[in-house]
């Protein structure tokens, strides 16, 4: 079982960080093998919409994200956090996961019809974790959604959402108790299901269900 960390901030000692590092944590008590990356190491052009990668299913355009697609297929999970920029997400990850498109696969004659790459070759699962400063969560706009609603079409099931307000401090979540509490709940929701998936497929090709 392995779940990968995706922090969208540059700060690499930030509020965002110290959170998604909390979930994974927590998901390595439940024995999850983790992996940490941060969005500002890699050089992550926007995609350009030019459908080279509708047959392959392969991005054409080669820089860092090349290093990250292996490590999306190989994890079982994802933890992706992200602070709040004027009401979304930051632009490495709007970046990141625009790039993703090339798991998306149309049906040729009706694009109302897709299904993601992570849902062909057997359902993902994913947690979110939004950070504001602000003290009303108004202020956090589409952080959160902008995160999990592009994973749901990319074929994960989002297990766990937490959004996070009132912190702009390097540091300040580790003084919020209960934000920190709900991030290591989402790393362990995660890897509980994860773990509960893995058995029942285990179960199941042991003894089929029949009728």
């Amino acid at each position: 079982m392995k779940i990968l960390g995706i922090v969208g901030s540059k700060r690499k000692k930030g509020n965002t960080s110290c959170l998604v590092q909390a979930a994974l944590k927590s998901a390595e008590k439940e024995g999850a093998e983790t992996e940490l990356i941060f969005l500002g190491d890699y050089s992550i052009a926007d995609c350009k919409g030019c459908e080279g990668c509708k047959k392959t299913y392969k991005c054409v355009i080669k820089d860092d994200m090349q290093k990250i697609y292996p490590l999306l297929l190989e994890a079982d999970g994802i933890i992706m956090g992200s602070p709040t920029y004027f009401y979304n997400i930051t632009a490495d990850v709007k970046a990141f996961i625009d790039r993703c498109y090339s798991f998306e696969v149309f049906a040729e004659d009706d694009r109302s019809c897709w299904v993601g790459i992570g849902e062909a070759l057997g359902t993902k699962y994913a947690a979110v974790i939004a950070v504001c400063e602000q003290h009303d969560e108004k202020y956090m706009g589409f952080t959160a959604e902008a995160m999990a609603k592009p994973l749901v079409d990319l074929g994960y099931r989002v297990v766990d959402t937490v959004k996070t307000i009132k912190a702009f401090g390097m540091g300040d979540v580790l003084k919020d108790e209960n934000s920190l509490k709900q991030s290591e709940r989402a790393g362990e929701r995660l890897a509980k299901t994860i773990k509960l998936r893995k058995e029942i497929e285990v179960k199941l090709k042991a003894k089929p269900i029949c009728y």
